[in-house]
């Protein structure tokens, strides 16, 4: 489709992040099945087409609404020798949402670049943001969902709302004709499109990011 402030949770993360690296258990959110913790398995999927920074970054729209949608789990893994995701040997576990197409309306993408937030904007006016074969790899989204035709435990082998784009035989996966999902945010790591149109483009620096 919560951290704890506890130390001792904190501690114990990298370690279990590093167990899951060949078999991994992912959560999906609650919006993304009508309340239900969703749970993704992956083995050793690389989910984006390149090696990620390991910088996360921020997308919210006001609305999203796309024809064709596909989601299962993956891990993601940083360039060689990036000094990022130290504590978990560079691997993100993620879940992929991929979307034939796909439209937001009041897009913004932020990523904090240590002193200040690269922001991005796009489709604040009555042209909204369009998208082809949009994937995206997060850990995070929320936001008010609505599916249709919608398929869960669906082996992500056999994902075919998108053609060319499954996830691998024995992974949880689940799929719908279309998806709308209002007040969107997402905590992503890569996102790859065959096209994106970003009427009304800006980037700048702000102190906040989206």
């Amino acid at each position: 489709m919560s951290s704890t402030g506890n130390s001792a949770s904190s501690a114990a993360r990298p370690q279990g992040r590093v167990r899951l690296r060949r078999f991994a258990a992912l959560a999906v959110p609650a919006t993304l099945a009508g309340g239900a913790l969703v749970v993704l398995t992956a083995q050793g999927v690389i989910a984006a087409q390149f090696s990620i920074s390991g910088m996360p970054f921020t997308v919210t729209a006001d609305q999203l609404t796309g024809t064709g949608l596909e989601q299962y789990g993956a891990i993601d893994n940083v360039a060689s020798g990036s000094p990022n995701l130290t504590d978990t040997n560079g691997q993100e576990l993620v879940f992929v949402s991929a979307i034939k197409s796909a439209e937001l309306t009041n897009l913004c993408q932020s990523v904090s670049i240590g002193f200040a937030n690269l922001v991005i904007r796009a489709g604040q006016g009555s042209t909204p943001v369009k998208a082809t074969d949009l994937v995206v790899d997060s850990d995070t989204l929320t936001g008010d969902a609505n599916f249709t035709n919608l398929s869960v435990d669906q082996d992500a082998s056999t994902l075919n709302e998108i053609p060319g784009i499954a996830g691998p035989l024995g992974t949880f996966g689940q799929q719908a004709d279309t998806v709308t999902i209002k007040n969107l945010r997402q905590d992503n790591w890569a996102t790859t499109a065959s096209s994106f149109t970003l009427p009304g483009l800006s980037i700048s620096f702000s102190d906040n990011g989206c």
